[in-house]
């Protein structure tokens, strides 16, 4: 009785070598992948590339092949990808030290140089790290405290932006947007920002009614010398009407009944009580 393994034995060899040889040569890149293919250290072909303009299913995305144990596949996603930063301490204009948290996002727009200038976008990010840093103290160290609290702050991100993307581009990234999740003082450093902001309205304050009191006071003297002057113009019309005014405005006060029983011993002949007299 024959005995097929033994009869095609070669012949079975043979087809499990080439099977799997179309397995290894076989690549499947998926839409939201692009695949570098390197021999002997260097990229000779890039499968599904990124590209701007392509749609969605019109990409270079499916089957293709390689030369199995001589050339290797490097897979780098095309969608966006994340760098963030070390929480570190930034000194602004105004001598204000904040801790600053920022992010950025990429993406690998060359995968070639890519490939050749870091190898894998684990490396990518390693070496953006310390470039976003550097870019934030710049750009944050050019600026104040409360303009980081305005509209000013998106031009600062842009400007972070502009500058990572030109250290990015040696990378084959694309940089596409820069975000601050977080500026805040140190703690109890907020603590003392409230109160020097406190005492500089306090003085403020002061100031503004240290003002309106010396305002008032010269308001007040002009109206009073205008006072004098309309009633010496009226009194100088009538001496004796004035010394009658003046004496009754005396009277008033020293006769009024809240004195609290106060008596006054004068003579008769007194010129204080002239007009007690006159008819």
């Amino acid at each position: 009785m024959s005995n097929p393994w033994q009869d095609y034995k070669a012949a079975w060899i043979a087809a499990g070598a080439v099977a799997v040889g179309l397995m290894l040569s076989v690549i499947i890149v998926p839409e939201d992948q692009q695949a570098v293919v390197v021999r002997t250290g260097k990229p000779v072909n890039v499968y599904n590339a990124y590209s701007e303009k392509a749609d969605f299913g019109q990409t270079d995305a499916g089957v293709h092949f390689r030369i199995p144990l001589i050339e290797q596949v490097i897979r780098i996603d095309k969608r966006l990808l994340s760098v963030d930063m070390q929480q570190q301490q930034v000194l602004s204009t105004d001598q204000q030290r904040l801790n600053v948290d920022a992010y950025a996002r990429y993406r690998i727009v060359d995968p070639v140089r890519m490939v050749e200038s870091a190898g894998t976008a684990e490396r990518v990010t390693q070496q953006l790290e310390p470039i976003l840093s550097s870019a934030v103290r710049q750009e944050l160290g050019r600026r104040t405290f409360q303009s980081l609290l305005t509209a000013e702050r998106g031009d600062a991100m842009e400007n972070i932006r502009k500058s990572l993307d030109h250290e990015a581009r040696e990378y084959g990234a694309q940089i596409v947007d820069v975000r601050i999740k977080r500026a805040d003082l140190p703690e109890g450093a907020l603590a003392a920002a409230f109160t020097r902001m406190e005492a500089g309205r306090q003085e403020e304050a002061k100031t503004i009614a240290a003002r309106g009191q010396r305002d008032a006071q010269i308001i007040r003297a002009d109206a009073d010398a205008q006072a004098s002057k309309i009633y010496a113009a009226a009194f100088g019309k009538d001496a004796s009407f004035y010394d009658f005014y003046r004496a009754m405005q005396s009277y008033s006060v020293s006769f009024a009944k809240d004195q609290g029983g106060k008596t006054i011993l004068l003579s008769p002949d007194n010129a204080y009580l002239n007009h007690f007299r006159e008819p």
